[in-house]
């Protein structure tokens, strides 16, 4: 009598740029990685208007857009390989900028590409990997990034239309995670720049959406990958908290993440701990 074998479990993290998949999601990558699950990074952009040499800005002498991608691809590339991600699909998608650039309105930008069309690849993804649970951003991006805001529009229309994961998820974090690793820093004697005020648009944005949070992920066991990976973007984060950040500390502040779950086919209660609650075996 042969012996039906069991569907290898996918997760699948939609993420606008190079380095998104680090800093909102290294640390389920590598736990789930760990546990022999299927781990699947889809990046829309290329990321061309990130920093060039010595943090060298668009517009200004020494920035090439063709060769910021293709440093920050092979840094995607390196940063996959540490969290052991099983597969790497890249978009290719021109990079928009920030929301007050005026780079998004480049007709090419991947913010002004049809939803319908962007979504169309994405469910030839799901097709292919079949992901039980996919997690990319909320509807404002987490700050308002218009490629944030595009991937988190055909992540939703493309689950729409397909009618895979049977779990999605936005990602979030607690803004009292990013007071203590402000703490933590100043006690150490590290210059830490005065953030900007939010408005108070923006602060209810950010109130409302950790209200919503709904699942934490211990990653404690893999937070030396996730800050390798995060080392691994040198070109944009050699100079970020992430990398700054005492090692001996790290765990403290990065040895979790958390989740809004967004759709749930399964019933699993929350609050939850675990991305594949409901799915197991």
């Amino acid at each position: 009598m042969l012996r039906t074998m069991a569907r290898i479990l996918t997760l699948m993290a939609v993420h606008a740029h190079p380095d998104d998949e680090s800093s909102s999601t290294g640390g389920v990558l590598a736990r789930y990685a760990a546990e022999g699950i299927r781990t699947v990074v889809v990046t829309c952009t290329n990321g061309e208007l990130g920093d060039g040499p010595r943090h060298v800005k668009p517009g200004q002498d020494g920035h090439d857009e063709s060769q910021v991608a293709k440093t920050r691809l092979e840094e995607l590339r390196e940063a996959c390989d540490l969290l052991a991600v099983s597969h790497l699909e890249l978009l290719g998608y021109h990079d928009s900028g920030m929301a007050d650039w005026s780079d998004k309105d480049r007709g090419e930008a991947f913010c002004n590409v049809p939803v319908p069309v962007a979504a169309g690849r994405l469910v030839e993804l799901f097709e292919l990997y079949q992901p039980d649970v996919v997690v990319t951003y909320n509807e404002d991006g987490g700050y308002n990034h218009p490629d944030h805001i595009q991937a988190h529009r055909i992540t939703v229309a493309a689950i729409d239309k397909s009618g895979t994961p049977a779990k999605l998820y936005f990602t979030a974090r607690r803004r009292r995670d990013f007071e203590r690793m402000r703490q933590v820093m100043t006690e150490r004697g590290i210059d830490v720049p005065t953030p900007p005020t939010p408005d108070p648009e923006r602060l209810r944005r950010m109130e409302e959406a950790e209200r919503q949070i709904t699942t934490t992920v211990d990653t404690t066991a893999v937070v030396d990958a996730k800050r390798a990976a995060l080392a691994a973007h040198a070109s944009q984060l050699d100079e970020s908290w992430f990398v700054r950040f005492p090692p001996d500390l790290f765990g403290e502040i990065f040895g979790s993440e958390t989740f809004i779950r967004a759709r749930d086919t399964t019933g699993a209660p929350v609050p939850e701990d675990d991305l594949f609650a409901g799915l197991r075996p």
